[in-house]
């Protein structure tokens, strides 16, 4: 039963060890466990402060960054728009110029054709006037007194005479 029940001598000692460990603990050891467990739940709290304000700012980048690409989205479709305007005005004048191109074209060859055509018409005029004259210079140098004869020699020179 001794084992179960200390004597009043051990319990006295324990209890006066107990006292002078717990007063140089609290002289020696106290203030500095206390003031670094302190300083630890200050460390604590201030790290969780600058991740509230990292959080903070970077909530405040995201809504930047979104905010600039919606700006550069807009700024895309804008000079894609301005390229197509751009791109459609260029092939017009170029539609334009190709056109006024083919209708100089058109008039000059309309032209020339026509200035070909006179001169052919002219070429002809004249060969004509030259065979009539050489006809009739032919029939007078020929005195016929017969009708049918003077016919026969027309149709025979205009047999001889070749067109160009």
């Amino acid at each position: 039963m001794e084992l179960l029940m200390p004597g009043l001598g051990l319990f006295l000692w324990t209890l006066i060890a107990f006292i002078i460990v717990f007063l140089i603990l609290r002289k020696f050891a106290w203030k500095p466990i206390l003031s670094s467990l302190n300083e630890r739940e200050k460390t604590i709290a201030d790290s969780l402060a600058s991740a509230q304000q990292v959080k903070a700012e970077m909530a405040q980048l995201k809504s930047e960054n979104e905010a600039l690409l919606a700006k550069a989205q807009q700024e895309r479709a804008t000079l894609i728009k301005e390229a197509k305007v751009t791109s459609d005005k260029m092939i017009a004048e170029a539609k334009d110029r190709a056109k006024t191109e083919y209708d100089r074209i058109i008039a000059d060859a309309q032209a020339a054709i026509e200035q070909q055509k006179m001169a052919a018409l002219t070429d002809v005029k004249n060969q004509v006037g030259n065979l009539v004259i050489e006809v009739a210079e032919k029939v007078l140098r020929r005195e016929l007194s017969d009708k049918a004869e003077q016919e026969k020699y027309i149709v025979q020179l205009a047999n001889d005479v070749k067109l160009n």
